[in-house]
């Protein structure tokens, strides 16, 4: 999933707003963004206007002669700035999906005015005394629990955004935040351009060797695109994993891996070594102006983890679980390249290709068999129905809401009522105007005000394999997973049910946001649930049983490594936030003397992974990486409760909506968990689960 600038202030209007679609009303059904109208030209008036009235609204709100009040200060607060917070985050959310140099250069315009702005509201004296008043003489026994969060949410994010600091500490914390908010832009911008600067273009046919059918196909399309002959493979997940795994050129293995592992490493104009160096000491000294260590101590103040020891520990344990067992990985796979007669050491870029072997030798399972019975329009319609059955929704295509690109489709979500639950946008396919990876994200989130449940805008975004002239698109297990597990994220926002806004959905602790997204993907293990959907796209014959269990056998697969590469991605991140004084070394060698103790394979010289590592430096997870793994452990325990009951079980279904996803941030998460599972969750099920214990 990945994160966007939201901007919760005030509804705006303006003389200009028949020209500008932004500053109008929407007419689209259900007021959804007007994107087929709007032009990269619209988005700085817009923005200027909209916080023109936000400013005009906050000093009617400071100035009111009325006593501050939960209502007219702390609630008028979360519901102000509508018209902001939509045209924001329509503009960040199309710089990562729909994006092209002009938009580019209007977020760079735009984010520090935002920046600015929301310094301003945060660090306004008057303000933060009427929201310091009613946290002080607000009878806590009158709120329910969802107010109790809004009052402390509210006050320490005033807190924590600088409003007790001095003048003068107060005009740097304006600097560095604002610094900091061009400089992931910037990180974001540089990871894309090295990912669309780059291609592998093959002419003979010798060189598509062990190429699943599939891929040559796409290739050839995609040297067509370039008006090239032959075929090109690129640096999106669809081309440069299969490419991976199949490829038997094992020289042009080692060259795309190598490109892909060195991008923003690579001395040009996209090389983010110095934006990772600017960002770490910035975030230092912003947590250091706020009288914390460290960023990672400021950070984990709100995480359900709380603090970097705490962090480092849980992290440590499933290092001494999971190394062992990936060294043993390793040497299996070294000596099953050796009994098919390779005489060289297995290299990174090696490593997906023969696994990929050991994986068909031991299982009976090859990937190109399986995707035939993924079917991008069967997993799209295999998902709704598991939350059809899980929570009794239903989804309905429609074709009267404007979309940003002829990929995206639009459903309608209707509740176990017929009620509007909301709207879900799908954007499968990649393009080089789009970010790599997959996320969920919102144009709108749920509210109620004023007796009416707003209802979300949803939205999920992907770089699946596209479909050629003769095939449909076909999925790998792995972005099957992919789909269910964005669509969990998906389906906390949709099933959202709380007063305020910024409590709503996915506006949770960062370590809490994985779990409703990692527990959907158990589903995909499931006989019983594949047997709903998974079908031949050719045939219609269903899933062979022979095919479910290998599945199922190969689960835990090479669980090791995989455990060790994510372990590997949180121990860095927290390094790179722990540090107590200005990081003055080299990139690259901080990465690699942190990673030498889990490397299980030959390291690859002048590569890494931390100048592409959008999730920290252009994204949400600084100093919160580690929470993939720690909702590993709250999935794990929670899905055990299906396991037991029965994974179509309503009445657990039930009460996972009910605590879970409906609930956002209204509550601390282990008390929301706790309510749903009856205790706290322990690393055990994790480790059982995984075949690390």
């Amino acid at each position: 999933m990945s994160a966007i600038i939201a901007f919760t202030m005030v509804s705006c209007g303006d003389t200009k707003s028949n020209q500008n679609p932004l500053l109008a009303e929407f007419s689209a059904p259900h007021s959804a963004p007007p994107f087929s109208s709007i032009k990269v030209e619209h988005y700085v008036p817009a923005i200027d206007s909209a916080i023109a009235e936000a400013r005009a609204e906050i000093d009617a709100l400071i100035n009111s002669t009325q006593e501050p009040t939960f209502e007219n200060t702390l609630e008028a607060l979360a519901f102000s700035g509508k018209r902001l917070d939509d045209v924001a985050s329509i503009a960040f959310n199309l710089n990562h999906a729909e994006t092209n140099p002009e938009l580019q250069k209007v977020i760079r315009e735009i984010a520090p005015k935002l920046t600015d702005f929301q310094n301003d509201i945060n660090l306004n004296e008057k303000l933060f005394a009427r929201v310091k008043h009613v946290y002080d003489q607000t009878d806590r026994a009158a709120l329910n629990p969802e107010q109790l969060t809004l009052l402390d949410k509210t006050y320490q994010g005033f807190v924590r955004s600088g409003a007790n600091l001095s003048d003068d500490k107060k005009q740097e914390y304006r600097r560095v935040t604002r610094e900091l908010s061009e400089l992931s832009l910037q990180f974001d911008e540089n990871v894309l351009a090295e990912t669309n600067g780059f291609y592998l273009h093959l002419t003979n046919k010798e060189e598509l060797a062990g190429l699943p059918q599939s891929l040559i196909d796409a290739a050839a399309i995609a040297a067509q695109q370039k008006e090239l002959e032959g075929w090109v493979i690129t640096l999106h997940a669809p081309m440069y994993i299969p490419f991976l795994k199949f490829s038997e050129q094992r020289d042009l293995r080692e060259k795309i891996y190598k490109v892909y592992t060195k991008r923003g490493l690579s001395g040009n104009d996209n090389d983010n070594t110095k934006l990772i160096e600017k960002t770490v000491n910035l975030r230092l000294q912003l947590a250091q102006i706020l009288g914390y260590s460290t960023y990672a101590d400021y950070v984990l103040e709100q995480r359900m983890a709380q603090s970097p020891d705490e962090v480092l520990d849980f992290l440590n344990q499933l290092v001494d679980a999971s190394l062992p067992v990936a060294k043993k990985e390793v040497k299996e796979v070294q000596e099953f390249a050796k009994s098919i007669g390779v005489g060289h050491r297995i290299e990174k870029w090696d490593w997906a290709f023969y696994t990929e072997k050991l994986k068909s030798k031991l299982f009976s399972l090859n990937e190109e068999e399986l995707k035939p019975y993924f079917q991008l329009e069967k997993v799209q319609e295999g998902a709704f129905l598991l939350a059809s059955k899980l929570y009794g929704i239903s989804f309905k295509p429609v074709s009267n809401v404007p979309v940003y690109h002829e990929d995206v489709k639009v459903f309608e979500v209707y509740d176990k009522d017929n009620s509007l639950l909301s709207l879900l946008y799908l954007d499968f396919f990649p393009r080089e105007s789009k970010s790599g990876g997959a996320w969920m994200t919102s144009y709108r989130s749920q509210s109620i005000k004023d007796g009416e449940n707003v209802r979300p805008f949803i939205s999920v975004v992907t770089n699946f394999t596209k479909p050629t002239k003769d095939t449909p698109s076909l999925l790998t297990f792995q972005e099957f997973t992919t789909f269910l597990h964005e669509f969990g994220h998906a389906l906390h926002g949709m099933l959202a049910n709380t007063a305020y806004p910024n409590l709503s959905g996915t506006s949770v602790y960062r370590d809490f946001v994985e779990l409703p997204s990692q527990v959907l993907e158990n589903w995909g293990l499931e006989k019983e649930y594949l047997d709903l959907f998974a079908v031949h796209y050719q045939t219609g014959k269903p899933i062979p049983e022979k095919l479910v269990k290998a599945i199922t056998d190969s689960k835990n697969f090479l669980t090791g490594n995989l455990s060790i590469r994510q372990l590997g991605f949180g121990l860095v991140d927290m390094a790179w936030h722990s540090i107590g004084e200005p990081f003055t070394g080299n990139v690259l060698e901080f990465e690699n003397k942190l990673m030498e103790p889990l490397s299980v394979l030959p390291n690859v010289e002048q590569t890494a992974f931390c100048p592409a590592f959008s999730h920290i430096f252009a994204g949400g997870y600084a100093a919160g990486y580690y929470s993939y793994k720690w909702a590993e452990v709250l999935d794990a325990d929670a899905y055990s409760l299906f396991k037991e009951k029965g994974i179509f079980n309503t009445d657990v279904a039930d009460a996972f909506r009910e605590n879970i996803l409906s609930k956002g941030g209204s509550e601390h998460p282990m008390v929301l968990y706790k309510r749903f599972r009856g205790h706290k969750p322990t690393i055990d099920a994790l480790l059982e689960r995984s075949g690390l214990k």
